[in-house]
């Protein structure tokens, strides 16, 4: 049985590729069940640090839901269909937001209907020039229901969503990016190249920093700026005792460059950091320890 979606890793980034390309990799209940149970894996995976999600084939990243499937479904009712087709394609597109790895889309083709709410969801995005996105659902007599109705005015605008909502008209690769669904368009023999470069960007950095600043966007995202402060703070006092952050410190004071640990282990209690802190002021005149809006003297 051919495997609904293929699994690659190699230098901690794993390329999870939605493979039913003769179906443009529509999203059927099967594939949706086995995308969730990979990322499940990889979140617990301490080799697997960024995910690329592509399509199979040189047609779609995906077409969107399988409609046959989900008719089969609302044949059996409204409940039957809720549960079987919205709330397991919200249940995806909310991992996708909400994973604390980052998670680029790479579209290498159509972006319909779900595969468009994927793109929307995922923390980046980058494009082939092939690329196509449309939200078709009107023509179906329905709305979007894996969450285009909210993410795409969120990252677009509310009227330009839904010009793209009322019509059901596809849109250009370079419209996505100018709307904020993608953050790059390139040629599209540069697009996995661009995408796994993308990911080593991020890499380089603290796996807990990314962690952190994934999971502060999505919670304070859609709450208040008071409430969202409150998520960031909450983010930093996680990061404060980790070696990671005192390697971050260091490194930027001493001029090397970092080398982190990964692990959310405290390396220290608080009067053991502020003897740290104490000791690094008293042993350098001509440095500081860092504040964000500080200059080092020379």
């Amino acid at each position: 049985m051919t495997d609904l979606v293929l699994n690659e890793t190699s230098d901690g980034i794993a390329v999870l590729t939605l493979n039913r390309p003769e179906k443009l990799n529509a999203l059927n209940y099967a594939l949706i069940d086995r995308l969730l149970a990979l990322l499940d894996d990889i979140e617990v995976d301490d080799g697997v640090r960024a995910v690329i999600l592509t399509g199979a084939g040189e047609r779609a990243f995906s077409a969107g839901g399988d409609i046959h499937e989900f008719s089969a479904s609302v044949a059996l009712g409204v409940d039957v269909a809720i549960r079987d087709f919205v709330m397991r394609g919200q249940r995806l597109t909310a991992r996708l937001e909400a994973f604390r790895k980052p998670v680029i889309a790479a579209v290498n083709g159509i972006a319909f209907g779900g595969g468009c709410e994927i793109t929307e969801a995922v923390s980046l995005a980058i494009a082939s020039e092939r690329a196509l996105f449309a939200k078709p659902e009107i023509n179906l007599a329905m709305p979007p229901t894996f969450g285009g109705t909210q993410r795409l005015p969120r990252l677009a605008g509310r009227k330009r969503a839904l010009e793209l909502l009322l019509t059901g008209d596809w849109f250009s690769p370079q419209r996505a990016l100018e709307l904020g669904l993608v953050n790059q368009v390139v040629p599209h023999g540069d697009l996995m190249p661009a995408a796994i470069g993308l990911a080593r960007r991020i890499l380089r950095h603290s796996e807990l920093a990314v962690a952190s600043i994934l999971t502060a966007v999505a919670r304070g995202l859609n709450q208040s700026i008071a409430e969202g402060l409150l998520v960031e703070a909450e983010q930093f006092a996680r990061m404060a005792p980790t070696a990671d952050l005192r390697e971050g410190l260091d490194a930027w004071v001493g001029r090397r460059k970092p080398g982190y640990d990964g692990s959310w282990t405290h390396i220290t209690r608080p009067d053991e950091a502020r003897r740290a802190s104490l000791a690094l002021d008293q042993g350098a005149t001509t440095k500081r320890p860092f504040m964000l809006g500080w200059k080092r003297q020379k």
